[in-house]
C-alpha cells in the first residue's frame, strides 16, 4: 500500500552565495551571464530583459537585488522569511508573486515556495524548500526564442505553468496508492498503520489544497486584471493555468473523497467480518447446547430415571444427539451462518 519514497528533485548548481542562474536576453537569445551587480546596466539597455533565480539567498543577496531593480522592502523581507500563502501584490509598476511548490518525499508531500518579482525588462525568483530545478523552464524558454522574446511576462507564465505540472506527477502517485487502498479494503480489515496512512494521506491532500488554492486567485488576477506587466496577450496564457489548478483542486477533492470511503469500508468490511464470526460461534453454541444439555439430564445421579434401565436408551440417546445437531448444522448452513 505504502508508495517508495522520492527522493526530491536536485536543484541546479548553485553558487556559494545563492545564484542559480544570471543571463540577460534579446530578442529571446541569452547574449551574457551576468553578475548580480550588472544587473540594472543590463536591463537599461533597450530590448534587453534580466533573468535572474536564486535558490535560499541570504539576506546581503537579496539587498544587493533590491537595490538593482528597486524592489519594495515589504516583498524583500517576505522572499527573505519566506512561509507565505500564495498571494500576488503590486508595488507600483513591478509585481510580487508568491507560490508554493510541492513534491513527494519519504511518502509524504513535502511543500517548498516560489516568490517571483516582476518588472520592466527583469524576472527574478527565489526558491525556498523542496522545489524542482527551474533549469528545465530556463531551457524550454531557451529553445524557442520566438516564445522567450515575449518578454518577461511570458516568462512568468512559464514559471507558474511548470509548477502547476509539477503537482501532477505528486497526485499521480497519491493515486496509485489510494487505488490500492480502495481494491485493498473492500476484502479486508485494515490494520493499524494503515489506517494512519489513510489519515496522513487525507490530511497531505489537505494541505496540498489549501496550497494551491490561491494560486487560483493569483491567476484569476493575472487573466484579467489591467495590470501592466502583463500584456493582454498573455492573458489567455494565464487563464490555461487558471483552468489546470482548478482541475488540480478537482482531482484532490476527489482523492480525499475516496480515501474517506476507503475508511468507512474498510470499518463496514471490519463489522461484517465481527458479525460472520459471531455467527459461526452462535451456530457451533446452539448446536452443542443440544448434547450438552442431555448428557447433563441423564447425568445426573436420580435413581427414578426410567429410561437408564431401557435396553435401548443409550442408542436412542446418541441418535436424538446426532439427528439434533445434523438438522441445526443443515439449517444454520442454509442460513449462511456456517
Amino acid at each position: 500500500m505504502n508508495v517508495p519514497p522520492r527522493p526530491i528533485s536536485p536543484a541546479e548548481p548553485v553558487s556559494a552565495d545563492g545564484v542559480v542562474a544570471a543571463g540577460a536576453y534579446v530578442d529571446g537569445r541569452r547574449v551574457a551571464n551576468i553578475a548580480i551587480s550588472e544587473a540594472s546596466s543590463w536591463r537599461a539597455k533597450p530590448g534587453h530583459v534580466v533573468w535572474i533565480g536564486l535558490h535560499e539567498p541570504d539576506m546581503a543577496l537579496l539587498t544587493a537585488v533590491q537595490k538593482q531593480f528597486d524592489l519594495h522592502e515589504l516583498a524583500i523581507e517576505d522572499a527573505n522569511h519566506a512561509h507565505q500563502r500564495p498571494k500576488i501584490e503590486q508595488y507600483g509598476e513591478a509585481l510580487f508573486i508568491v507560490a508554493r511548490t510541492a513534491q513527494l518525499a519519504e511518502g509524504r508531500i513535502a511543500f517548498g515556495e516560489t516568490h517571483i518579482f516582476i518588472g520592466d525588462g527583469y524576472l527574478v525568483t527565489v526558491r525556498h524548500g523542496a522545489s524542482t530545478s527551474y533549469t528545465t523552464v530556463r531551457e524550454r524558454c531557451e529553445s524557442c526564442p520566438r516564445a522567450l522574446a515575449r518578454g518577461e511576462d511570458y516568462i512568468l507564465y512559464a514559471i507558474l505553468d511548470f509548477i502547476v505540472d509539477n503537482y501532477s506527477p505528486v497526485l499521480e502517485s497519491i493515486h496509485e496508492e489510494v487505488e490500492e487502498i480502495e481494491d485493498y479494503v473492500l476484502s479486508h480489515a485494515i490494520t493499524k498503520e494503515q489506517i494512519e496512512r489513510l489519515y496522513m494521506l487525507r490530511r497531505d491532500l489537505l494541505r496540498l489544497r489549501n496550497a494551491i488554492g490561491p494560486l487560483v486567485e493569483v491567476c484569476r488576477r493575472l487573466e484579467h486584471d489591467e495590470l501592466s506587466m502583463v500584456r493582454p496577450t498573455m492573458q489567455p496564457l494565464f487563464r490555461d493555468v487558471t483552468d489546470h489548478v482548478r482541475n488540480i483542486q478537482e482531482r484532490i477533492d476527489s482523492m480525499r473523497e475516496v480515501l474517506a470511503f476507503a475508511f468507512e469500508a474498510s470499518l463496514l468490511v471490519g463489522q461484517a467480518q465481527e458479525t460472520a464470526v459471531s455467527k459461526k460461534l452462535a451456530s457451533w453454541l446452539a448446536i452443542l447446547a443440544i448434547p450438552t444439555a442431555l448428557a447433563g439430564i441423564y447425568g445426573m445421579n436420580f435413581k427414578n430415571m426410567p429410561e437408564l434401565q431401557w435396553e435401548y436408551g443409550y442408542y436412542v440417546l446418541l441418535s436424538v444427539m446426532a439427528i439434533s445437531c445434523a438438522a441445526l448444522y443443515v439449517r444454520f448452513r442454509r442460513a449462511g451462518w456456517l
